[in-house]
This record gives structure tokens, C-alpha cells and sequence, in this order.
């Protein structure tokens, strides 16, 4: 398993997030348990520890609920973002006002153990097509609000993004062209709204279709669901003249196999829909 070093998310892209999770968590009284039974001045040292192998992703985020609960508690970290891990790894240490470790403690780990799961999922994936010349690619399914940690936590993992929005890149889906009365008017009706530096991308699910996309010169197809001997047949079709997505049903169990049809993108909802969460604790020392 490898990862990558990638530049982290400003805080200010952040801290909506983990402020609205600790708030949604604080309810209307605060946190009644810990208020109850800490006194105020008790303090301690504790510590994130990895229960599994995998890459850790989204560690600022929980630094930040640490530090909203209280400014006193004090961090120290050892793994940073995409360090590959191993069971019993402490990630890092966090000593202060117990009161704010244990109330953060929650959204800290919900925080961290998702987008690490994410991070460790694409890094496996990206470990799986080595040798290949396929990039593991994410796409717009993501948990809404969480798009830009999602997203950044598949790059930690050494896999790109699609696009993060709307407006990044037209890309024409099947719906489009059916109501656009097909390919190629879609396609014209596209290319004359949009900036010179915008990319086109078409959805097909026919080799025909295809041929299509070739004709009316679009930057990127995106083969949809089509089948490991269909997408060997599209790559040879193309040739190069377009970057090829395959797209639909993508594991990691049969990444390989598609990446191995000479495809140049494995995009896969997968990794922020379904991937699991990587088991890291908050110990008490």
C-alpha cells in the first residue's frame, strides 16, 4: 500500500464543516455526560491510534474539533496526512482539559476514520493498477457537504479527481443527448456555450456510439458499463485521439483487470460511497 503527500485543505475550508458537526453534536445543552462527571480542572494525555493498516486522511479536521472544544488541548502529531499505517500506530498525541478531549472526541474520530477509510481504499486500488497506465479517478457521488474532504482524502490516497462540481467540465450524460436530440447536437449546442479552456466529455454505452463521440471531436468519452472485452475494442478504436473513462460497476476486485484494457481512467463512486471506514481509537494514557 503507498499513498501520497498532497498540500492540505485550508482551515478555512474546513472549519464550517467541523464546527456545524460539533454543534449538531452538542444538541442544546452541551455534552451533559462529561460536564457531569469530569471536573473542570482534570486534565490528561490521550492518543489516536490506528486499529488497522491503512493511510491516514482528514487529521486536521480532527485536530480542529479538538481545538474548538478547547484552545487549551495541545496536539502533537506523528503521522501526518498520508503516512501508511500499521495496527498500533499512534498517529497522534492529545493532552489537555479531559472535558474537551471526550467532547470532541466523537467528531474528531467520525472525521478522520471516514476519510482515512477513503485514503487507505484508493491507495489500495492504485497499489492493485501499478504497471498499468490507468489514473483511480473519483466522481460528483459524495455525501453532500463532504465533497471537499472526500475528494482530498482520494488524492492523500494517490488518486485524482474528477470533477468537483457543475461547472468544472461539460460532461453529457445519456439524458442529455436524448433530450438534446442526440450526439452531435448536443455536442454543437455545448461547444458554442462554453470558454475555450473547457473540456468536453461524452457518456456512451455502444461501441456506435463511440464512433460517434470520435466524429464530433470530443475531448474525453466515458464508457459506461461496458465489459473488459468491449473496453479492450474501444481502446484500440480510439488510438489515442480522446481520453477514455471507463465508468459503472468499478471494485477493487476488477480494477486491474479493467486497467489492463489500456484504459486512462478508472472512475469509481465506490471509493466515497462504499468504502469502509479505517478503525482508529482515542486511547486514554
Amino acid at each position: 500500500m503507498s499513498a501520497m503527500r498532497v498540500p492540505t485543505l485550508p482551515r478555512i475550508m474546513i472549519e464550517d464543516q467541523v464546527r456545524a458537526a460539533l454543534l449538531e453534536d452538542l444538541g442544546r445543552a452541551g455534552d451533559i455526560t462529561t460536564d457531569a462527571i469530569i471536573p473542570p480542572e482534570t486534565k490528561a494525555q490521550t492518543a489516536l491510534v490506528a486499529r488497522k493498516k491503512g493511510v491516514v486522511a482528514g487529521l486536521d479536521t480532527a485536530l480542529l474539533a479538538f481545538e474548538l472544544c478547547d484552545p487549551a488541548i495541545r496536539v502533537e502529531v506523528a503521522k501526518a496526512d498520508g503516512s501508511v499505517l500499521a495496527p498500533g500506530d499512534t498517529i497522534a498525541t492529545v493532552a489537555g482539559p479531559v472535558r474537551g478531549i471526550l467532547t470532541a472526541e466523537r467528531v474528531a474520530l467520525n472525521f478522520l476514520c471516514h476519510l482515512s477509510g477513503i485514503a487507505s481504499a484508493t491507495a489500495a486500488v492504485v497499489e492493485a493498477v501499478r504497471g498499468t497506465k490507468a489514473r483511480v479517478i473519483c466522481t460528483r457521488k459524495t455525501m453532500p457537504g463532504m465533497r471537499n474532504l472526500q475528494k482530498y482524502a482520494v488524492r492523500v490516497g494517490g488518486g485524482f479527481n474528477h470533477r468537483f462540481g457543475l461547472d468544472d467540465a461539460v460532461l453529457i450524460k445519456d439524458n442529455h443527448i436524448a433530450a438534446a436530440g442526440g450526439i452531435k447536437a448536443a455536442v454543437e449546442r455545448a461547444r458554442a456555450a462554453i470558454g475555450h479552456l473547457v473540456k468536453i466529455e461524452l457518456e456512451v454505452d455502444t461501441l456506435e456510439q463511440l464512433e460517434e463521440a470520435l466524429a464530433v471531436g470530443a475531448d474525453a468519452v466515458l464508457l459506461d458499463n461496458m465489459d473488459v472485452e468491449q473496453l479492450r475494442r474501444a481502446v484500440a478504436m480510439v488510438n489515442g485521439r480522446a481520453v477514455l473513462e471507463a465508468s459503472g460497476g468499478i471494485r477493487p476486485e476488477n480494477a486491474a483487470a479493467i486497467a489492463a484494457t489500456g484504459i486512462d481512467l478508472l472512475s469509481m463512486g465506490w471509493l466515497t460511497q462504499g468504502a469502509p471506514i479505517l478503525d482508529i481509537g482515542l486511547d486514554y494514557r
